[in-house]
């Protein structure tokens, strides 16, 4: 049983942090397009960012303040505009939201921290953007969460939040989360971005080990599309306003709290996969019996972002051979008749060796799937056995649609 419990509150649940989500122009629609996460004092902070070597102008300024102090007490996040392949110019307007932000909190632009999302080789809409500052700064609030995490949305149809509470010390300690990602959304750390603040005390170094460690196991275990973005960003703030004792080193409480992110990033990763653009359900790709849990990894995740099981799903053809196929070019060696393959309690497979099986309760099985309630009943589980090893991992994804190519072929038209 989990050692935590839901609260409300979303990025605004742990002590000490406001947020806030306005219109400020930046999108064409006059949807909300402007957030703020702000801590009241200052946050050891932690990111991981896009491995892509074409990078929006954030991701580079994040890396360059982390690097110098990780830490910060406000992020600022754009929807409409990406600001990736801008050059130069998009670097100084990175520097200039800053700091614009900085003015109107009265605090260093070197305490910021900042995320953009939408079509890439746009550069942020800056007057509209430092029109809107003082507005977002006004209605930063301990109940902003919502209004946060509508504003960093672009094909998303859902917004993706959570908050988780334990206690250390006697003391609840909370962490939340907000994220966006619909499309481009296989990240290697896709037009994804991700928010975690905390109030635990905690040090510098195990807070980015920490957040590394938990991205691995959540959003650099989804997949969309396959394809990456430029903009992929998973920042996390602790501010210590549970008044809790600093964890400085591998504790108990330092595993409690790390369990608890690891289960928030994963939360907001399920979200994003099951938000994929046009998906009609959650692709939940279980892997046991690997030599360790990074070939288990490898061998799951091909599954999940495998097209033909994508589609096969889709069309609600229990077709294992998929699955097999995508399992046999992951580059993990394992002997063929060891493997053995479920569709929900469906033995499709076993022992390398077809089963038979009711082809029809299969197809429903995915078409029940399909019809389930959001994040609960609408998920496909594919379990895979690849041998007796100890490594194990899971995947997550989504069907392949009619709709993710309409909305992809018309997106800036």
């Amino acid at each position: 049983m989990a050692d935590w419990q839901v609260v409300s509150g979303g990025i605004t649940a742990p002590k000490g942090f406001k947020a806030a989500g306005i219109a400020a122009g930046l999108k064409s629609s006059g949807a909300k397009d402007l957030a703020l996460i702000l801590s009241d004092t200052d946050a050891i902070a932690a990111g991981v960012f896009t491995l892509s070597q074409v990078r929006a102008a954030c991701v580079d300024y994040c890396r360059q303040r982390l690097r110098a102090k990780a830490s910060a007490r406000a992020i600022l996040c754009n929807a409409g505009q990406a600001n990736a392949g801008t050059g130069e110019a998009g670097w100084s307007d990175a520097i200039a939201c800053a700091k614009m932000l900085g003015k109107e909190l009265h605090i260093s632009p070197d305490a910021i921290l900042l995320a953009s999302t939408g079509v890439i080789g746009q550069r942020i809409k800056l007057d509209a953007l430092g029109n809107g500052i003082p507005q977002l700064v006004a209605a930063a609030s301990f109940e902003g969460g919502k209004d946060a995490a509508q504003a960093i949305i672009t094909t998303d149809l859902v917004t993706k939040e959570i908050a988780l509470e334990t206690t250390i010390e006697g003391r609840p300690v909370r962490i939340g989360g907000m994220a966006k990602g619909s499309g481009m959304i296989h990240p290697n750390m896709a037009t994804m971005l991700g928010f975690i603040t905390c109030d635990a005390a905690i040090s510098t170094s195990l807070w980015q080990q920490m957040l590394k460690r938990a991205v691995d196991l959540s959003f650099n275990q989804i997949t969309v599309d396959g394809d990456t973005s430029t903009n992929d960003s998973v920042i996390a703030l602790a501010n210590g306003q549970s008044r809790t004792a600093v964890i400085t080193e591998k504790s108990q409480n330092a595993h409690k709290l790390e369990a608890m992110l690891t289960a928030v990033c994963q939360y907001l990763a399920k979200a994003i996969a099951r938000d994929g653009e046009g998906a009609t359900c959650l692709i939940e790709v279980q892997v046991s019996g690997a030599p360790d849990n990074k070939a288990a990894s490898e061998v799951a995740k091909i599954i999940a972002g495998s097209s033909l099981v994508k589609s096969a799903i889709f069309g609600r053809d229990p077709n294992w051979g998929r699955i097999a196929a995508a399992a046999g070019r992951a580059g993990v060696k394992f002997h063929q008749d060891e493997l053995n393959i479920k569709l929900g309690d469906i033995l499709l497979m076993e022992n390398g060796q077809p089963e038979e099986f009711d082809r029809h309760a299969a197809s429903n099985y995915l078409k029940q799937a399909a019809a389930g309630e959001y994040l609960t009943g609408d998920t496909v589980l594919i379990s895979v056995g690849v041998g007796v090893g100890a490594g194990q991992s899971t995947a997550w994804g989504c069907d392949l649609t009619y709709k993710y190519v309409e909305i992809n072929a018309e997106y800036t038209t």
